[in-house]
């Protein structure tokens, strides 16, 4: 399997995980320095959103993927995801939203792992 396809596998991966609420397997997915940055601008480590997520303040039900750009530099990656999502988060109530997220990425010990995500919409 050619790199670019292993890093689709993982977008692929991370929002089965996300509508699972599957930490570890998402845990396993991010570098120790991973962080998120929200539309809001709100920027999150890989445990404050994990917790986020198991507390039920990030809801997410399902992702149908639009589209997803992989560019791959050596041991370091970057990856548009367009997908669209049902979910609710910070108390508001369920709705769709075509998100967007930029995540760029680095092979560690052979493994790609996700070092930050910035999310917006399309």
């Amino acid at each position: 399997m050619r790199e670019e396809e292993k890093i689709t596998e993982l977008y692929k991966d991370y929002w089965h995980y996300m509508i699972e609420k599957n930490i570890e397997g998402l845990r396993s997915l991010m570098s120790t320095d991973y962080c998120l940055y929200h539309m809001t601008g709100v920027k999150q480590s890989a445990d404050e959103f994990l917790k986020g997520l198991d507390n039920g303040t990030f809801n997410y039900y399902s992702a149908d993927h639009d589209e997803i750009i992989v560019s791959v530099h050596g041991d370091e990656a970057t990856m548009i995801g367009k997908s669209r999502v049902v979910a609710a988060v910070y108390g508001g109530g369920k709705g769709s939203w075509r998100l967007q997220g930029d995540f760029t990425l680095r092979k560690e010990n052979g493994s790609w792992k996700f070092t930050s995500s910035r999310a917006s919409t399309y």
